[in-house]
């Protein structure tokens, strides 16, 4: 009988493994979360919701320049958006 336990405890450990690492996964892809007025840690291609459209991304203080790059505007406050 303890042999059966300790496979079942293999078994499910693995399970519980698998199943975190995916769920890390799937996190990682979605990109965390973007503050407004700020690009610390931020790529824009993993926020195609926000940066894909100007108008949002100007919602939250960023404009694009010329050359493409995101960068906050000029006397960005934080506050809260409306949504």
């Amino acid at each position: 009988m303890p042999r059966n336990k300790f496979i079942t405890v293999v078994v499910f450990t693995a399970m519980l493994g698998a199943l975190s690492s995916t769920f890390a996964a799937e996190h990682h892809e979605r990109g965390g979360h973007v503050m407004a007025c700020s690009l610390h840690g931020v790529n824009p291609v993993h926020h195609p919701a926000i940066f894909g459209d100007p108008a949002v991304a100007k919602s939250y203080g960023f404009v694009q320049t010329s050359d493409g790059k995101w960068v906050v505007e000029k006397n960005c406050r934080r506050h809260p958006r409306a949504t």
